[in-house]
């Protein structure tokens, strides 16, 4: 499996007879402490001011001799959420590690009785086997039983295993696509990975790597990927990942930015701030960890569909250039403006290939998702961006997102698609339907993340199908720009995974 199994306890007295190794105990100690460990904890108290303020392992009569205490402060403060909780269990797991133990028990106590901590042990699991995870080229080139030494975590709590174990597979599979580097998932590897990942699974993998059917059918996406043309291990594909429902009543349409390397293109990142830019097919690497969990879950009413597009914006003399106007899927002629907004143009074509489709599905929604802006992560910080069009915002989708977010330990905040949006990205001439972007940096661009959702608005054809039309179709765009790596080090951060848990949470666990 890869990375520590779910061992569900009703309560720790069951643990007593199992054979784990540590016990790590996460919560807030100024409240009432868990009968079972109070006296150790006091007693260590008395000799250690550190106990209840940050984490430590004491010596106590537990399973394996060692219990390690994770502190979380409080959490009845307005701005607290159960994220704390899973920084607090992927210290203490990390403790444990170290000290040698390779089947710990976490127990979580004193959560207060809020919807927002609802899903409190099952966030304090994940957040644990975040801490543990290592990045695949490590695990490839040492070892992965001599880094990942941690075999299996016991929860005490009312939970379902196999669930917590779904969407630990979708997050480490978004982990690996998207913190790898860019020769270890050049294009054509990452779409392998993607077919061993969901090998003797219901989701049906095809990979589009036909150079021709990709410059006739993905034309925007095969501008990106021309000056990578000539190196046969950079060539770009589209992989398609479909899961179809035993009963359908909801289908998910995603498309998924995978920006295998971004060097900007001839608007080349400059001062340092290439580094990083392997992590540019985040969005990619999330739908593809969802998909690995809805394949775990087998959903019998959610059917998804998914189309990554994967390619590397290179440098050369082949490479596409501002004021180029090229004609997408859709049909909509886009003139170039920043060879650096290169993922809003392959999302352009996935999403028209998937709107396109729309009426064959039942009760469709459409995603994009990507790392796409600078903006995103100046403005939302470590937090996705939501951006619905009318349909969506009529059957609250961002709403349900956002607030499966809060309970998964996977938030986001919503934006809204403005009337300036689509004026900006209008046509200056007759010779152009729309701009792709604007010169400079979206993190110095007023509404430097919500306008390129009106830009895959426009270039997808999904400008047909807002409230005012006769077939409206949902569509969310998700900007994980601030979100998809830990502390926003996109060079050296481990990747969070998002959106796995939120779209898990959302459309998976009743």
């Amino acid at each position: 499996m890869g990375f520590p199994t779910a061992q569900v306890l009703d309560n720790y007295h069951a643990a007593m007879t199992g054979d784990f190794d540590a016990v790590i105990v996460v919560g807030d100690f100024a409240q009432d402490l868990p009968e079972d460990f109070a006296d150790f904890i006091e007693q260590a108290a008395q000799l250690d001011k550190r106990v209840g303020k940050q984490a430590l392992l004491v010596a106590a009569e537990v399973p394996g001799g060692r219990l390690i205490l994770a502190p979380t402060g409080s959490l009845e403060r307005d701005y607290d959420d159960v994220r704390v909780i899973a920084e607090a269990a992927g210290t203490g797991a990390r403790i444990a590690q170290q000290a040698g133990s390779s089947k710990p028990l976490l127990v979580v106590f004193g959560v207060p009785q809020q919807a927002r901590y609802g899903q409190a042990e099952a966030v304090a699991y994940w957040g644990a086997c975040q801490a543990l995870y290592e990045p695949l080229e490590a695990r490839e080139a040492l070892g992965e039983a001599e880094l990942e030494t941690v075999s299996s975590i016991g929860i005490v709590g009312a939970l379902d295993a196999r669930w917590l174990e779904a969407v630990e597979a979708g997050k480490r599979v978004a982990r690996d696509l998207c913190g790898t580097e860019p020769e270890r998932m050049a294009p054509p590897k990452f779409a392998e990975y993607c077919q061993q990942a969901f090998a003797h699974s219901p989701v049906r993998v095809t990979v589009i790597d036909d150079v021709q059917q990709l410059q006739h059918e993905y034309p925007l996406l095969m501008a990106v990927a021309r000056a990578s043309l000539g190196v046969e291990r950079h060539l770009p594909c589209v992989v398609r990942l479909e899961y179809k429902a035993p009963q359908p009543e909801q289908t998910l349409l995603m498309a998924g930015k995978g920006i295998v390397y971004d060097t900007g293109g001839a608007d080349v990142k400059t001062g340092g701030h290439m580094a990083g830019m392997s992590r540019d097919k985040g969005g990619a690497a999330g739908v593809a960890g969802f998909m690995k969990t809805v394949a775990l879950m087998r959903p019998d009413t959610v059917s998804v569909v998914a189309e990554l597009g994967v390619v590397r914006n290179s440098i050369g003399a082949e490479a596409f250039v501002a004021d180029e106007i090229i004609t997408g899927h859709s049909g909509v002629r886009v003139r170039i403006g920043n060879t650096d907004a290169e993922g809003r143009l392959l999302l352009a074509d996935l999403l028209s290939h998937l709107r396109s489709e729309a009426h064959q599905y039942t009760n469709p929604q459409l995603f994009s998702v990507a790392t796409l802006t600078g903006h995103a992560a100046l403005a939302k910080g470590p937090y996705t961006a939501l951006i619905p069009n009318g349909p969506a915002r009529v059957n609250a989708i961002t709403d349900n997102l956002w607030e499966a977010g809060e309970v998964y330990g996977d938030p986001s905040e919503i934006s809204w698609s403005r009337r300036e949006d689509f004026k900006f990205v209008a046509p200056r001439t007759k010779a152009d339907d729309i701009l792709s972007s604007n010169n400079g940096p979206s993190a110095t661009t007023a509404r430097g993340h919500q306008f390129p959702m009106a830009f895959l608005t426009i270039a997808a054809g999904l400008d047909k199908h807002g409230s005012d039309s006769n077939k409206p179709l949902p569509y969310v765009h998700v900007d994980i720009a601030g979100s998809g790596v830990e502390g926003g080090d996109w060079q050296h951060g481990k990747p969070t995974a998002t959106p796995v848990a939120s779209f898990a949470g959302c459309y998976l666990h009743r």
